[in-house]
């Protein structure tokens, strides 16, 4: 299902809008309740034979359109959005308080009261650029950027400033963590937005320069020498652009394996100061790098050597005011809205405050916000129910690689050996992190981000050299999502998405194994997609496949690749099936998996009668596809073409049916109808 969301986005929605809401736009005190099954959603006007996704998700798309502060809306979002107004509540509750409450509780009772404080933010200006104006306007030479480069990455935590600097697990052994240098230094979407040339990217590429002028015109530029500046950028950021990976590219694991010592990395770019940098960040020790992108280090380095100062200032300063703009005084929210939300993703108007509000807590402070939900939102059985299909789907998995055909014995003794080592997160994690050090001043919201940001950076850079903590989370316990981690090999479900309609208590289990079951299944399925089965049992980048059972993978996949690459998205953009192949794997998979699971849960429960007009095998198919009820923005589409691993609702619902005879019986299609073909695709 959804993978991980971005501070970038969380970033982006910052975006000016109303102050405490109207009297139809209030906090929940408690979260509402959609079923699992939501017949009201449904067209039943439409032949589940012909199109399954308008039969169960008509309805839906008809009575819920798209928010003017969306580009898209489903029902994850409306789920998230239901989530953060309960959380806006506890949030409105703790910021009022001055007394009785825990540190944490101060922390995100006042940041949220820092980002409310709309007349504070607005009063200051670009006041709180000015101490980071000032560095970059004082730099006198390139010698001197890998310092202020290393200080402006640990408060912004931006990958677009030149480059990304992390940790990560070492792809050859998962047990150590060692320094990532990433390809970054873009503000558009994608590398293509750069180098494509057709008539729609030159006209994006013309309103981002003018754009990118009237910011710095806000930081007080002349207007020439604002449009100058703005095309300055371009041509820096197109440079740092041509060279970078495709998103297909990107999704070969091995291409991004490029280990080297400290003087392997200063010969990738030998113009930038990497001693400095590393001195600044607290890491003069270190000596192991993965760098993800030689080719774009060696881009990087040439625009260093070539340009001149003034060119790179232009480029800083740009980049410092994309970053910290939605935390800033109005017109600053203004204009990044009217281009990255408005202009590149139609979206009408910004979202209200108090919505943008939580989700920055959420970012920043986001598992002592998640104690809170957690308290009130997720009960000790939910999580029991969640572990026990879990351990189902798990067997169904097992169950399924020992009968695959195509497999030899000696591969399906490492999948299973994989699969046996895959941790189950589900809700939170089972111990809290701290975020004491953080100091949150309630008016003071560009610098509480800053502070808690830094605070983020070096708490992840000091994972460098320790020993990897498996217990850590990647998502916050509120989010509405879930995903697969290949080097740590785990399946993590946060409460957030464990919620009605997506895990309905009150429902029969049909509903919730084809939903919930689908999710845990997909997550499950990543382990083994293109992407994730490259990694072994304990996380490490290494082939455990015999070649024949790789080439009867590839084969299996390829009728997939080719089945998404007939489905139209927006216009005549059709997906790019090589991208989304590891989503759409995991989709089969995950449904495949979520049907035997339940098939195994009712085994001994009596004969079930209709419900509401349903067998109990169409409430297991419709509850699974209900998940994915969504409308999107034309805008949206096009930019979802070009980098989102995930087809589109439609395709997750109708492209799976289709390779299920289980669904052909369960609905009583004639073969050759659209949802009944006569090829099959099919790989776990």
């Amino acid at each position: 299902m959804p993978h991980s969301l971005n501070r970038a986005l969380a970033a982006l929605a910052l975006a000016c809008a109303a102050t405490l809401g109207t009297a139809a736009d209030q906090p929940l005190t408690e979260l509402p309740y959609t079923p699992g099954l939501d017949v009201k959603a449904m067209d039943t006007s439409a032949a589940p034979c012909e199109d399954f996704y308008q039969y169960a998700c008509g309805g839906w798309m008809k009575n819920n359109p798209i928010p003017p502060d969306q580009a898209r809306w489903d029902v994850y979002a409306k789920l998230a959005d239901e989530n953060k107004r309960f959380l806006w509540g506890i949030l409105d509750n703790l910021a009022r308080q001055t007394e009785g409450r825990s540190v944490p509780q101060q922390q995100i009772g006042d940041l949220f009261a820092s980002c409310m404080d709309e007349a504070t933010v607005d009063a200051q200006g670009i006041k709180p650029l000015a101490p980071w104006l000032e560095r970059i306007d004082a730099l006198k030479s390139i010698g001197e950027l890998p310092g202020l480069l290393a200080a402006l990455h640990l408060a912004t935590a931006d990958g677009g400033l030149l480059f990304s600097f992390d940790q990560n697990q070492d792809f050859g052994d998962s047990t150590r963590v060692i320094a990532f240098v990433s390809a970054g230094g873009l503000s558009l979407p994608d590398r293509d937005y750069y180098v494509q040339n057709d008539a729609r990217m030159r006209g994006i590429r013309a309103d981002y320069v003018a754009h990118v002028a009237r910011m710095f015109e806000l930081m007080g530029a002349a207007p020439g020498q604002a449009k100058r500046d703005a095309a300055v950028v371009l041509q820096i950021e197109t440079a740092l652009a041509r060279p970078q990976l495709t998103r297909v590219q990107q999704r070969d694991p091995h291409r991004l394996h490029n280990q080297v010592d400290m003087r392997g990395l200063q010969r990738m770019a030998p113009r930038f100061g990497w001693a400095d940098y590393l001195q600044s960040l607290g890491l003069s020790e270190q000596r192991v790098f993965n760098v993800t992108e030689p080719a774009f280090m060696r881009a990087m380095d040439q625009q260093l050597r070539t340009r001149p100062l003034g060119d790179i200032k232009a480029y800083l300063r740009w980049h410092l005011v994309h970053a910290l703009a939605p935390q800033m005084a109005s017109p600053f929210f203004q204009e990044n809205f009217a281009f990255f939300g408005k202009a590149l993703r139609g979206i009408p108007e910004p979202s209200p405050r108090w919505r943008r509000c939580v989700t920055l807590v959420d970012a920043e402070l986001g598992e002592a916000l998640g104690q809170e939900f957690v308290r009130r939102a997720f009960s000790p059985e939910q999580k029991t129910k969640t572990l026990h299909m879990t351990q189902q789907i798990e067997e169904a998995m097992a169950a399924e690689i020992k009968s695959l055909d195509w497999m030899s014995p000696a591969t399906k003794k490492k999948a299973l050996e994989k699969l046996a080592t895959i941790v189950n997160k589900v809700g939170y994690p089972d111990r809290w992190r701290d975020y004491g050090p953080v100091r949150i001043a309630r008016d003071d919201l560009l610098g509480n981000v800053q502070r808690a940001t830094e605070f983020e950076q070096r708490r992840q850079l000091a994972k460098i050299g320790k020993p990897v903590d498996r217990g850590e989370w990647g998502m916050t316990p509120p989010t509405v999502n879930a995903y697969y981690n290949a080097q740590m090999n785990d399946i993590n479900f946060p409460a957030g998405v464990l919620q009605p309609p997506l895990f309905d208590p009150k429902m029969d289990d049909g509903p919730n194994y084809g939903n919930t079951g689908g999710t845990i299944g997909h997550e499950l399925t990543h382990g083994f997609d293109d992407e994730g089965r490259q990694f072994d049992a304990q996380g490490n980048l290494k082939n455990w496949w015999a070649p024949r059972d790789e080439k009867a993978f590839n084969a299996r996949t390829q009728c997939l690749t080719d089945q998404y690459a007939q489905y139209t998205i927006v216009d005549d953009i059709k997906i790019n099936s090589k991208l989304t192949l590891g989503e759409d794997l995991a989709d089969l998979g995950g449904l495949v998996l979520a049907l035997t699971a339940w098939k195994i849960e009712i085994a001994t429960a009596p004969p079930a009668a209709l419900r509401e007009g349903f067998t109990p095998i169409q409430r297991f198919f419709i509850g699974f596809a209900q998940w994915a009820c969504e409308n999107t923005r034309p805008e949206q589409l096009r930019i979802n073409a070009k980098i989102e691993p995930h087809s589109p609702g439609r395709y997750r619902v109708n492209g799976l049916v289709v390779n299920m005879p289980e669904f052909e019986q369960a609905f009583s299609c004639k073969p050759g109808q659209p949802m009944a073909p006569v090829k099959r695709c099919r790989v776990w």
